[in-house]
């Protein structure tokens, strides 16, 4: 699939990340060493507290290394930038703002404006089955819906590299599992190089080609497990033997390091 050639996208090097916490200093991140090829789709798990949001939100530039570096397309990251997307868990959509305005906004950011904005953004309303409700503001949309709008934003913006933290977490199982089809199959046809961040090992594995296992605190990569189930995948690839014995081995992995937070 996609990750299996192809150059370096994504280059982390030994990223530690420390806090001044109330009782001196929290290590949220030690020692992380990762690389994501070009249009791969790589999930990552573990315990809540472990690191994951504070990776990516490295990754993104908005948080700064203690030390190590991330080099995002062959360029040391420093600050936000618009080679990479965003997805958080809260929609984070502007509510003055219509669906189709909303998605422009990222294209008018980099200088696109008008007819080409808007075609631009047309494409990907209609890749994430919004085109109905192109003229309707974030309080008239479901949540489900608010996240499709945030995808599409993301995807228009045209970025190198696409990191989702968590962005089906507050949405019900029905809807989750609809919006997880859609991903899939807006990646396979976009192929973009993904970073998603979930607590779910089924929709870890259902999305990615390598699912990464993180530590408890302090944060380092415990285990990298190879997805070799072929895409295109869909809900009943999750009733596959193979997906049963990955989900067991990774889930196994991850329980014991929620153990080692309540000891």
């Amino acid at each position: 699939m996609a990750g299996e050639a192809g150059n370096i996208k994504v280059h982390i090097d030994n990223v530690k990340k420390t806090y001044q916490g109330k009782h001196g200093e929290v290590v949220a991140l030690n020692g992380v060493n990762l690389d994501i090829k070009d249009n791969e789709f790589v999930t990552v798990v573990g315990p809540s507290g472990c690191g994951k949001s504070t990776l990516l939100n490295i990754i993104a530039g908005l948080l700064e290394p203690t030390s190590g570096e991330v080099i995002c397309n062959g360029h040391k990251v420093e600050g936000t930038g618009q080679d990479r997307g965003v997805v958080f868990q809260q929609y984070a959509l502007f509510p003055w703002l219509t669906v189709q305005k909303n998605v422009e906004f990222g294209l008018n950011m980099k200088g696109i404006k008008g007819e080409e904005a808007e075609s631009i953004a047309m494409k990907y309303i209609k890749m994430v089955d919004l085109e109905k409700f192109r003229n309707h503001y974030p309080k008239e949309l479901s949540g489900g819906m608010k996240q499709r709008v945030a995808i599409a934003r993301a995807y228009a913006a045209n970025p190198e590299v696409l990191l989702m933290d968590e962005p089906f977490g507050a949405l019900d199982a029905q809807t989750r599992t609809q919006l997880q089809q859609e991903l899939l199959d807006t990646w396979e046809k976009e192929m973009k190089t993904c970073f998603f961040i979930t607590h779910d090992v089924d929709e870890a594995l259902i999305l990615g080609e390598r699912v990464v296992i993180m530590s408890a605190r302090p944060g380092r990569i415990k285990d990298i497990v190879v997805n070799d189930i072929p895409y295109p995948r869909n809900q009943e690839t999750k009733m596959s033997p193979r997906f049963l014995e990955l989900k067991n081995q990774i889930w196994a992995q991850v329980y014991q390091e929620y153990l080692e937070i309540k000891k």
